[in-house]
């Protein structure tokens, strides 16, 4: 499963805040609770985030082995 736990790290640091991302760079309050949840999102949005966080996607997201994971 990827999981978001990185984005809110990133995010305490970077100077930026949830309202700012929606207000400021546009970012869905939709995506914020995709953020939130661990929830599906495309790269397009991934590659906003870390454009706008100035970071690598790994200080967005992480892969984590999960019993939830769908069958290979």
């Amino acid at each position: 499963m990827i999981e978001y736990s990185p984005f809110w790290e990133t995010l305490s640091h970077s100077g930026e805040t949830t309202y700012t991302l929606i207000t400021k760079h546009h970012i869905s309050s939709a995506i914020i609770d995709k953020l939130r949840k661990n929830k599906p999102m495309n790269t397009t949005t991934l590659n906003d985030l870390c454009r706008i966080l100035h970071c690598g996607l790994d200080e967005i997201a992480r892969y984590v082995p999960s019993e939830e994971d769908q069958v290979l």
